[in-house]
């Protein structure tokens, strides 16, 4: 029987809240990229709200049903697996956080409940199914790192705005390379649900090769706002933080091309991680 500073670790990391503030974090950012001088702060707030409910809702809910692949895969990370937390209240959470998630959305507009209820379906599909497909679930994951923007830029515009598809685009390139990469650490695990991974169709060679190739692609795109978006041109504040990103992300890409056994895939993990908020300081530093 977990103790209680168990049990609440253990709910904290089934809620992964730290990337619900980080995804919060990015709907703010896509609000005031889209529009600066966005006067609304209750629907700032219930913008951030949205986020934080529905991907702690989708975290519990993955833990949930992949509980015996992150059994297989030694996921220590995972609650479930330590015995911190039962899967009956990873279910009871999943349930619990989607509706305040889509009243927050409600409140807002009618397009932002209905992008955040495709997103939250898609979320299901995925991890009912659409994992196992792949490159296909990678794609999708990558695409839940680049919602938040469009969601804040549908909240301040009512539609998705250059500048907010492009900051969507570098996370969704990044997002794309990081989820190949988690795959060749989950290939033991994925063969479990056998879920078609690059890792485990190609090899995690070139499953490594292929990752690197999206963050370069990332990388690649990066310079464009301070060229040629007026709100970014040869600004420091954008510039110095992406560039920290754009490093991070090389230093990744080269590690990985030499070294992608299990324990370095998670060091590379957190550190594009870190290259994420990097980069989300720029955007929303660089947007004032």
């Amino acid at each position: 029987m977990p103790t209680s500073r168990r049990y609440l670790r253990g709910i904290l990391d089934l809620l992964r809240l730290e990337h619900g503030l980080m995804y919060g974090f990015g709907v703010v950012i896509g609000i005031y990229v889209s529009d600066p001088f966005f006067p609304d702060l209750w629907k700032v707030l219930l913008g951030y709200f949205t986020a934080v409910f529905l991907q702690a809702s989708t975290f519990a809910m993955n833990d949930y049903i992949d509980y015996e692949v992150d059994l297989a895969n030694a996921r220590t990370d995972r609650p479930l697996v330590r015995g911190d937390v039962g899967r009956n209240t990873a279910m009871i959470f999943a349930v619990a956080l989607m509706p305040p998630g889509f009243a927050a959305s409600y409140l807002i507009s009618p397009s932002a409940f209905l992008f955040a209820f495709a997103v939250s379906v898609a979320a299901c599909f995925y991890n009912l199914k659409l994992k196992e497909l792949g490159f296909a679930g990678n794609v999708y994951i990558a695409f839940t790192m680049a919602a938040p923007f469009l969601f804040g830029s549908i909240i301040s515009s009512g539609w998705i705005t250059e500048k907010s598809l492009l900051l969507a685009s570098m996370a969704f390139l990044t997002g794309v390379g990081r989820e190949i990469m988690k795959g060749i650490e989950d290939v033991e695990g994925d063969a479990i649900r056998d879920v078609k991974s690059i890792a485990r169709t190609m090899g995690e060679g070139r499953a490594a090769v292929i990752a690197v190739i999206f963050y370069i692609f990332a990388v690649s795109i990066s310079p464009i706002p301070f060229f040629y978006l007026p709100e970014f041109m040869f600004d420091p504040k954008y510039a110095v933080p992406v560039a920290i990103t754009d490093i991070l992300l090389i230093y990744v890409s080269l590690r990985l091309l030499r070294d992608y056994r299990r324990e370095s895939i998670r060091l590379y993990r957190k550190t594009t991680l870190l290259a994420m908020v990097f980069g989300l300081t720029g955007f929303f530093a660089g947007a004032f």
